[in-house]
């Protein structure tokens, strides 16, 4: 596999730079790859601010890279804020990611990691707290039923469009969340990590989130660096069925290969295991676009 098989691609999940923590390219760098690779965009994602800004900017400079701004509901953003949202919508952001690194139940699994394996993020959350600058934990379930605010998020996306990404909240959480989206006229809707160990969902969970209307997502990352083993994130694939499946790398790490890199290879993964050139780019094209277009 080679990069002809990016034509047209969309990366759905890129942590590029600037950002608060270190990144092995930036936006221009990215931008120039995805033109290279023959892409057509990726999205642009942060856990602490809104990314349009910088899309838009991208646009202008590379009008051949389409640059997808986002926003990730953390305590950075206000948390389940729904004037975050709004100013985000305003200003030409496509996705909405509920909470990730603030997300109780990001939280719940990290306190069972070993201390010397601590992701950057909570390195820097440590010292936030160590400093006395408040990071309040985020749960979007009060009483086991959604928060207000979670509903008016939802009508502001609605509105504008916005593809909602269920980030790394709980399985209670993420269900209640996608039944109110599509109650509320949010069409578009993405599970976030379905094989990370801390939003992992199993096949029939995952059916059942399909039949929402729902995408499921997996990115190269995850298998990569050994949270999930690859056999079962291609029985995931197969028994949920290309068409019902997004990928995006999630890279950006300094230590990891470049997002185009790692779609590729990704590419080499599922055609080793018997699934076909076009259930890849079903994918990374046609549904990336169905969402993004």
């Amino acid at each position: 596999m080679s990069h002809a098989w990016l034509k047209d691609a969309y990366d759905l999940h890129v942590h590029s730079g600037p950002d608060v923590l270190p990144r092995r390219f930036d936006d221009i760098d990215m931008a120039r790859r995805i033109i290279a690779a023959g892409m057509k965009g990726y999205v642009i994602k942060s856990h602490y601010f809104c990314t349009s800004e910088r899309a838009q900017l991208i646009g202008k400079m590379f009008p051949r890279c389409n640059a997808v701004g986002a926003v990730t509901l953390n305590s950075s953003m206000g948390g389940i804020n729904p004037a975050a949202v709004e100013m985000a919508g305003r200003s030409g952001a496509k996705m909405v990611w509920f909470p990730t690194i603030d997300s109780a139940n990001e939280l719940e699994q990290l306190a069972r990691s070993p201390a010397d394996k601590l992701p950057y993020w909570a390195k820097i959350k440590r010292q936030m707290e160590a400093e006395g600058v408040r990071s309040p934990t985020l749960c979007i379930l009060k009483n086991g039923k959604l928060q207000d605010e979670a509903f008016e998020i939802l009508d502001i996306m609605a509105r504008f469009n916005m593809i909602l990404a269920t980030g790394h909240v709980s399985k209670a959480e993420a269900f209640a969340l996608v039944k109110a989206a599509r109650a509320r006229k949010v069409e578009r809707i993405i599970m976030t990590h379905v094989d990370f160990p801390a939003t992992f969902l199993t096949i029939e969970e995952q059916k059942e989130m399909v039949r929402c209307g729902a995408c499921m997502e997996h990115t190269y990352t995850t298998p990569a660096t050994g949270k999930v083993a690859w056999d079962l994130v291609m029985a995931q694939i197969r028994a949920i069925g290309p068409e019902h499946i997004v990928i995006g790398t999630d890279l950006g790490q300094t230590a990891g290969v470049f997002p185009d890199e790692g779609l590729v290879l990704y590419g080499r993964k599922m055609v080793e295991n018997g699934f076909s050139e076009e259930d890849f780019r079903t994918i990374i094209v046609k549904n990336a676009a169905a969402l993004l277009e």
